[in-house]
């Protein structure tokens, strides 16, 4: 376990978030490799089955996020405070809903898979390979979902480079694995679009089992022994805890991907080159957060265990060192991208394909608000820390329903796509300044997750 409540702020939280953008970079690697194999191998409308899949996928896993960024927050709070008894009952009582969540999602997406993609208005040429794909990921999910509790729990306990190192592993084994099960090799049969899933789904369960057992051997917290078996037992209040304040950060996470199925399903109406470029220009848009989003992760961790340590006056300076790193990190790419131009898109698509100018046009409406996006992920994860959950939602509420998806459905008439691209800057200024105002202005500072040896009744 690591202390991050003492030292400098700025290196701390660097060396923090550091691995958990490693990871995150890892991730999105392994969507770009599996993109650039199906759009190069498969086609367009294989690109875009892959798409429509993925948003269902990042639904899921988003509704799943908040959970377990909620047992993150209660480990860390736990372990800021000192009290070990209240890690564990944390940990105990995760493992058993984790487990029983994953495999409910799992069953119930696999079976609604065909009417999940009828409600996306996904293309007729990509439906099947869509409903293929999808149903594969479902079977995954349950191994996702418990190595992505683990993940988060390692961070809770101030360990962020554990989990980029099972990453790195699962990530280069499936980057291997993509190309193999798509084409075929050998006695390996050609699984065509299946086997870019199937990939997923083999790299998931053994990179879970490995974890685990790396866990065991270095007795970890997370890990319970025969005499903590009895913190297996689900706790009432920890449960509610998790609900009360877990939901809402998911909640979260579910607005912005259900937001981002809407904006799919406007681009889905103009067609597949439309879509496949949508599709590249979101795999781009994953380098471009994936500062914020890091910084995100280790701000709340950071915060959770000074607020658990009573350490408030470290928490503004975690606050503000954040917000800068997340406007300097996300330029960067930004920038890149913007130089780059019709080179960035053909890192996904080939050469002379009619995606490759509608993807940049698209990059210019939308890559800058990913600044203002970034710092208000900074200023939400703070404030969330503490256990006030219900403001960042409602603020990405107001942002996306009360303004970006409003913005793209009455201006399309006028503008066509490009009221979809408008939106989303129009979005990510909304979010940024209600992030600032309750950052500024909300009693946030006075919320806490749990209690010594408990779990707080208020």
């Amino acid at each position: 376990m690591a202390n991050l409540t003492s030292g400098p702020i700025g290196s701390t939280l660097l060396l923090f978030a550091l691995p958990v953008l490693g990871t995150n970079i890892l991730q999105a690697l392994n969507g770009t490799a599996n993109a650039f194999w199906v759009s190069h191998v498969l086609g367009p409308a294989a690109l875009t089955a892959t798409t429509n899949a993925n948003q269902i996928f990042f639904l899921m896993m988003g509704a799943m996020f908040g959970l377990s960024m909620a047992a993150n927050l209660m480990i860390g709070q736990a372990i800021g405070a000192g009290d070990k008894v209240l890690a564990k009952k944390v940990i105990g009582t995760c493992i058993i809903f984790f487990l029983g969540l994953s495999a409910l999602v799992g069953l119930a997406g696999y079976t609604l898979t065909p009417a999940i993609l009828t409600a996306m208005d996904t293309p007729p040429d990509a439906r099947l390979d869509a409903i293929i794909y999808l149903r594969v990921i479902f079977l995954a999910i349950p191994f996702m979902y418990f190595f992505a509790f683990i993940q988060m729990a390692q961070r809770g306990t101030g360990d962020s480079r554990t989990p980029f190192y099972f990453s790195l592993f699962a990530v280069g084994l499936e980057v291997c694995l993509n190309p193999l099960l798509i084409l075929g090799f050998g006695p390996i049969p050609a699984f065509g679009i299946a086997g870019s899933a199937m990939a997923t789904l083999f790299c998931q369960i053994l990179t879970l089992g490995l974890i685990i057992a790396f866990l065991a051997r270095r007795d970890s917290i997370l890990i319970l022994k025969r005499p903590d078996w009895g913190y297996l037992v689900p706790d009432r209040e920890i449960i509610s805890r998790l609900f009360s304040k877990g939901l809402p950060m998911g909640l979260h996470m579910f607005v912005m991907s259900f937001a981002a199925l809407t904006m799919t399903r406007f681009v889905n109406s103009y067609g597949s080159q439309t879509a496949a470029a949508y599709g590249v220009a979101m795999q781009m848009w994953t380098y471009v957060q994936m500062p914020a989003m890091a910084l995100g992760m280790a701000v709340s961790s950071m915060a959770a265990q000074n607020v658990g340590a009573g350490r408030m006056d470290r928490v503004d300076r975690v606050a503000a060192t954040g917000v800068a790193y997340a406007a300097m990190l996300s330029a960067l790419p930004i920038g890149a991208i913007y130089l780059a131009g019709q080179l960035a898109p053909r890192l996904f698509l080939p050469a002379g394909s009619p995606s490759i100018p509608i993807a940049v046009h698209i990059n210019h409406f939308v890559l800058w608000g990913f600044i203002p996006l970034g710092m208000s992920l900074i200023l939400s994860g703070i404030v969330r820390a503490t256990g006030s959950v219900w403001p960042p939602l409602l603020s990405m509420i107001i942002a996306l329903w009360g303004v970006r998806v409003p913005v793209a459905i009455f201006l399309q008439p006028m503008l066509g796509p490009d009221a979809v691209w408008i939106s989303f800057p129009a979005g990510s200024l909304t979010a940024c300044g209600l992030a600032l105002a309750w950052y500024r202005w909300g009693n946030w500072r006075t919320a806490r997750l749990l209690a010594a040896s408990g779990v707080e009744q208020g």
